[in-house]
């Protein structure tokens, strides 16, 4: 299973710590060894970034810095665990190191699902269409 695990915390006006940077790198590179984190990037400050929305046929494109947001995407990892339970843990050790803030975790379609994931996606989908 991939799970799309997207870290949303307060936008800070400052760089991460030498520490903060230490720290993250060794788990980084913990779950790059291990094989449960296939890929990561952290976010530049959202001044340097624009939201691009479609509604009703609008475009409508807003230039950061995103002010309104309580709170913005910090980065995002893709991380390989064999259930959603191993992926909340890793999204906590995450926090833990990372401080305030969320992680999103989104379980990430593969065309090769079993039978069986594919049945309990499809089963989850119709439950959601009827709330």
């Amino acid at each position: 299973m991939k799970f799309l695990s997207i870290y949303k915390t307060a936008e800070r006006s400052t760089p991460p710590t030498p520490e903060e940077m230490a720290n993250m790198g060794k788990l980084i590179e913990e779950g790059m060894k291990k094989g449960w984190l296939l890929a990561t990037e952290g976010c530049l400050p959202s001044a340097l970034g624009a939201r691009v929305r479609q509604s009703g046929g609008k475009l409508t494109v807003i230039d950061g810095p995103f002010i309104e947001s309580r709170e913005v995407v910090g980065g995002f990892a893709i991380l390989k665990t064999d259930s959603k339970e191993e992926a909340i843990e890793l999204a906590r050790t995450f926090l833990q190191i990372a401080g305030d803030g969320e992680c999103e975790l989104r379980q990430i379609y593969e065309a090769n699902c079993s039978q069986q994931d594919q049945a309990s996606h499809q089963e989850t989908a119709a439950v959601s269409l009827k709330s």
